[in-house]
């Protein structure tokens, strides 16, 4: 810890730091949650919690800034816990291992937390400094973002007086968001009828080494989902080989509903000719790295016998399963017209798991606009139900509509321009961000999200770039210091 503690600024790092000694993963966050809490009302500042569990620190105008918009920081509390195959780690208790590595701070194994832990660091910074002027502030501090937004639905309304809001979960140097994408989740569920397993051989399918990433941030860069890998390789397999018959027996993948999965296995059961499957396997694996070469380098599809199960899905079962898989939707389904170069709509199979009578998929829809969630949520439905499985949808979130004439944009965008030194980008991003449900019962409340380079978020390559904190704080601080006036 001593290691980042170091950095400057140094009361951002040291509440990094200590950020990364509580475990706060999604719908864990009540530790650091009640530590905010009694450190502020340790310093003598109102601080109170809602009914989602959200944490509201207050803390006066500085002298001289009396006359300014009162100005509310606003982070999310939780993190997206991912650690790479064989990385021994409890997220509940287990603390996070930060190292410097050159420019960056990484993990060791796991993600790092920066996604939203920088923004909260620099938010409780801000409430410690002793040195930086700043109007009335607030700091809002959010339950459950990465999982779901429950803090952000369940936001207690007329708490917030604040009539501007600084959300701190950008990921990127130079660029301000004034919009984003809205969200929706759906669980399907395809049946399975199983039968004794009467096969003779029994090997799991391993496909490991993807990237993976965010899955609102990264679903336009052309890194592939290791669930539909897998199941492009069964059915192929399948279709090449009609008369190979074998029974799956479990297919699971992925951890997280908004990261893209980075590993996936099946357990398949057969009687044919082991080397012909494991011909196909090695072949197919060489197709993969030819054809993900720069997207996945470090892509492998491994064979290995396992234990027999008692009972498979049965033909139809199996069948069913896999061509479920490979037809469902993944991806961008479409660009805006409206914004250059952003994606309007896509989904993510985020995680698959495999129980005794079923297949549960979790699969994450993003779009900037409501008609672009119904379209996909209608493509998902009919194919699912089409083939006898159900699904439902839940956690819908309404995107953050931009505002050109937004005067907390306009005052970060001429602050920002002089501390790069050049133009910075205002940008309408497709990832999922709380201004939105925010301003549902805020309507009225001046948004604007800024942040420091976070590359990787979502999976355990996380790393956040030094040289970019120091400037959003630099930012941040002028930000508050140029509050405008009532």
């Amino acid at each position: 810890m001593s290691t980042i503690q170091s950095l400057q600024p140094h009361l951002l790092w040291q509440w990094f730091a200590q950020l990364c000694a509580i475990p706060h993963p999604s719908h864990h966050e009540e530790q650091v949650a009640k530590f905010m809490l009694d450190w502020a009302k340790q310093q003598g500042l109102y601080a109170e919690r809602d009914e989602a569990g959200n944490v509201l620190i207050r803390k006066p105008a500085t002298a001289g800034m009396e006359d300014r918009k009162g100005i509310a920081l606003q982070a999310h509390l939780d993190m997206v816990p991912q650690a790479n195959e064989g990385t021994v780690h409890d997220f509940t208790k287990d603390p996070i291992q930060p190292y410097i590595d050159g420019e960056w701070v990484k993990a060791k194994g796991t993600t790092l937390g920066a996604d939203n832990g920088i923004g909260l660091a620099s938010a409780m910074a801000v409430l410690e400094s002793t040195d930086l002027a700043h109007p009335e502030l607030e700091v809002l501090l959010t339950m459950t973002e990465e999982a779901g937004m429950d803090g952000a639905k369940g936001l207690r309304p007329n708490w917030l007086t604040s009539p501007i809001m600084i959300n701190t979960d950008t990921e990127e140097n130079g660029e301000i968001y004034m919009g984003c994408a809205g969200g929706l989740d759906a669980n399907a569920e395809m049946p399975v009828e199983l039968e004794a397993n009467s096969f003779t051989h029994s090997y799991q399918l391993v496909l490991k080494g993807l990237r993976g990433g965010h899955s609102g941030g990264d679903i336009h860069t052309g890194r592939a989902n290791a669930i539909k890998v897998l199941a492009r390789f069964l059915a192929e397999f399948s279709q090449k080989q009609p008369h190979f018959a074998f029974g799956l027996s479990d297919i699971r993948g992925g951890s997280v509903r908004n990261a893209i999965p980075r590993e996936a296995f099946a357990t398949l059961h057969f009687n044919g000719d082991v080397a012909q499957l494991k011909s196909a396997v090695e072949k197919f694996e060489i197709l993969l790295q030819q054809e993900l070469a720069l997207a996945e380098p470090s892509l492998t599809l491994t064979l290995a016998e396992t234990a027999k199960t008692t009972h498979v899905f049965n033909h139809h079962s199996t069948q069913t399963v896999i061509h479920w898989l490979n037809s469902l939707p993944n991806g961008v389904i479409r660009n805006s017209d409206v914004v250059e170069g952003v994606v309007e709509t896509s989904l993510s199979l985020g995680v698959l798991q495999t129980t005794e009578t079923k297949v549960h998929a979790i699969i994450l829809i993003r779009s900037l606009i409501e008609s672009g969630k119904e379209y996909v949520q209608s493509q998902l439905q009919s194919l699912t139900e089409m083939l006898g499985g159900h699904v439902a949808f839940s956690g819908n979130y309404p995107g953050w509509a931009p505002h050109s004439d937004s005067e907390i944009m306009q005052l970060t965008k001429t602050l920002y321009d002089e501390v790069l030194g050049y133009e910075s980008v205002v940008k309408v991003i497709h990832a999922g961000l709380e201004c939105g449900l925010i301003k549902e019962k805020y309507p009225n409340i001046d948004v604007v999200s800024i942040g420091p380079t976070i590359h990787n978020a979502h999976s355990p390559d996380e790393k956040v770039h030094i040289p970019a904190v120091q400037i959003y704080w630099e930012l941040l601080s002028k930000i508050l210091a140029n509050a405008p006036k009532k």
